[in-house]
């Protein structure tokens, strides 16, 4: 389904990470993928699952660092020349404001957390854009949250809801060069991101208990449609938020 597509997959930071479901079902499905790792002490994580999958790149790439995002995107057009997916997987807040009230967060937490979270998707979008030649796809990871209130989801809802508003404008405006934007939803997993939540195990335990399938969903399945999107089947779609939670943003 995807053989002869290259993209690049942002956010793997162990064999958990959502970000390395999707880099294992893009690869099973033909595609080549960029990888990327936080630092030098992220690498020694990363990079063995890179040459688990024979990834064809794998880059450093703090967004937060000038200058280091640019250098990822000319790497792919030196090595490759084009790009067909961009999956963006990275969200942060730190720690106090995520755990305080939204009313209380502080204004360098919330703008680090945008920046970190929101503004970098649309900085990916930018610079892989012109290196869609053939038309694209960039997919961003959202939560329930950003829609409906989540007991200690707290400041990253304000947040989730500014990147899946993001995605509808940004599917608008790259729509005329072939480019489809998406926001995948999965319900909660056991990420080394999602630790930083408060009280994480009532979340899951709620997920589990209100699901219509009474279950949690794992990476696989995030990892599979991800890759249906970004590939030719999904053509007539852009624009969306795609829920993958078993069924729990349907729930009252």
């Amino acid at each position: 389904m995807l053989k002869g597509k290259r993209g690049l997959v942002i956010g793997v930071a162990n064999a958990d990470s959502i970000a390395y479901g999707c880099a294992v079902k893009l690869r099973a499905f033909g595609a080549d993928v960029a990888l990327t790792y936080l630092n030098d002490k992220a690498k020694q994580y990363v990079a063995p699952l890179a040459d688990q999958i024979d990834a064809s790149l794998l880059l450093p790439l703090d967004v937060t660092q000038p200058g280091q995002m640019q250098s990822v995107f000319d790497r792919i057009r030196a090595d490759w020349g084009r790009l067909d997916f961009v999956i963006h997987s990275i969200a942060f807040a730190p720690r106090a404001d995520l755990h305080g009230r939204v009313v209380d967060c502080s204004q360098a937490g919330f703008l680090q957390a945008m920046q970190v979270s929101c503004h970098s998707f649309l900085e990916m979008a930018r610079l892989a854009e012109p290196l869609m030649t053939q038309g694209g796809t960039l997919i961003t990871m959202s939560y329930y949250g950003a829609d409906k209130v989540v007991n200690n989801y707290n400041m990253m809802g304000p947040v989730k809801a500014a990147l899946e508003a993001s995605v509808r404008y940004m599917a608008k405006e790259l729509g005329a060069q072939g480019i489809r934007v998406f926001a995948v939803s999965p319900g909660p997993l056991r990420t080394r991101a999602a630790s930083g939540i408060a009280q994480f195990d009532e979340l899951i335990d709620m997920a589990v208990t209100r699901s219509p399938g009474q279950r949690l969903v794992d990476i696989a399945e995030v990892g599979r449609v991800v890759a249906f999107l970004a590939g030719p089947a999904s053509s007539g779609m852009t624009g969306d938020v795609v829920y993958i939670d078993a069924g729990l943003h349907n729930m009252a």
